[in-house]
């Protein structure tokens, strides 16, 4: 199928429904990409229940039918030497899902995020005659443009969860659909706050500052120190803010927990294993690391302070590499500063507390509440479904309106 325009705009397929056996074939590489996955398969499966899906996939995936040929943690890899350990792996799992795939042709083959590893196996499979869609953009509007020749290569079609990136790629003659995102599907538009306290054990009169220094270990050890410190700050010149850490699991629990007793502070602390989503939205106020939180935290509404350290190498090199003003998910989505970024050097704790204390006043919240609303409906578009439609209306066969 041949798009002439520069953005695929698919069709409402929520009625279509084809009675022919279509082949997907379908490869995700860690815990996010096995939500959406999930979520499409279910969606697709409306349209063409009698579809066969395989690849590679995690349990959700697995839960709706979904057959994976190898185990997705294989290419849970982060990092370049992590990466470089298992290379060989990666090349010997990609060559038999190529000669797999274009052995038995799927009508369509959907790379969900995983970029290094999927946009090389698309790009394979496109040239053998397969139809491509890549589910996730990879940040190419940010840094290293000149990816989005080898996508236009790579894909008959983007799927993006953000409008600006469909922007991108129309503006790059990639055929694109902007889907939007499934945070904003699943959070609601108003999320009660005194609910979520009550959960947590938390009182509605006490000032919640939540601190999430991310998920691994590494940005915990580089950005960890200063939030605490700049706790203290805040306790210091606040009197009564409950300070609640969620850690993703006993390990980064037992590293924020070291981290508190080597620095001794005096502080109300509160750790809670996994149920961020429930920290954020007790909060009055939340400071976290820069990704995908932020978005979180502004679909729930929250006044929020951006925080981020790089290895200083990295960081040297991201630095010229960088396209874009912003790296908070809300202040690209409003193209402006809705919320702070402390980035590297300038993520000391005195500037940390300064920003977090200016942010505990209630009229900050209502100022920001109108811009967050805004946007979180910009992305509540039904992402599962629009992805879904967009794939079928490129399958394009067999189908039958009901």
């Amino acid at each position: 199928m041949q798009f002439e325009s520069k953005e695929f705009e698919g069709g409402d397929c929520s009625t279509i429904v084809s009675k022919q056996p279509i082949h997907v074939g379908i490869v995700v590489g860690e815990v996010s990409g096995d939500i959406l996955g999930a979520g499409l398969v279910r969606s697709i499966k409306q349209r063409y229940p009698n579809a066969v899906f395989e690849g590679i996939g995690g349990p959700l995936m697995q839960a709706e039918g979904f057959r994976s040929m190898f185990p997705m943690e294989r290419l849970s890899v982060m990092g370049l030497f992590e990466v470089l350990g298992r290379i060989f792996e990666l090349i010997a799992i990609r060559r038999q899902l190529r000669t797999y795939f274009t052995d038995k042709k799927p009508d369509i083959f959907i790379g969900i995020d995983a970029p290094d590893f999927n946009l090389g196996l698309e790009l394979q499979l496109r040239e053998q005659g397969v139809k491509t869609a890549h589910y996730v953009s990879p940040s190419v509007w940010a840094w290293r443009q000149k990816r989005v020749f080898k996508i236009a290569r790579a894909v008959d079609l983007m799927l993006t969860l953000l409008p600006f990136e469909a922007k991108f790629y129309k503006a790059h003659e990639v055929a694109v659909k902007f889907v939007g995102h499934p945070l904003a599907d699943d959070i609601p538009l108003k999320v009660d706050r005194d609910e979520a306290r009550s959960a947590l054990g938390l009182t509605s009169d006490q000032e919640v500052l939540a601190i999430l220094p991310g998920s691994r270990g590494g940005e915990i050890s580089r950005i960890g120190a200063s939030f605490l410190n700049a706790a203290e700050l805040i306790s210091k010149a606040k009197s009564g803010v409950v300070f609640v850490i969620p850690c993703v699991n006993e390990a980064r629990r037992a590293q924020v927990q070291s981290l508190l007793d080597e620095l001794d502070l005096d502080l109300d602390v509160r750790l809670i294993l996994g149920r961020s989503r429930e920290v954020m939205a007790s909060s009055n106020v939340v400071l976290l690391a820069s990704g995908t939180a932020t978005l979180e935290c502004m679909l729930l509404k929250r006044p929020m302070v951006v925080a981020y350290k790089l290895n200083r190498l990295t960081y040297r090199i991201m630095k010229r590499l960088l396209k874009t003003p912003y790296v908070a998910l809300p202040n690209l989505l409003a193209n402006k500063g809705l919320v702070p970024e402390l980035i590297q050097d300038a993520a000391t704790p005195e500037a940390i507390a300064q920003s977090v204390l200016e942010r505990f006043p209630p009229e900050v919240a209502t100022s920001l509440e109108q811009e967050f609303s805004r946007l979180h409906l910009e992305l509540r578009k039904d992402a599962s479904n629009e992805a879904a439609n967009a794939v079928s209306e490129l399958i394009g066969v067999g189908i039958e309106r009901q």
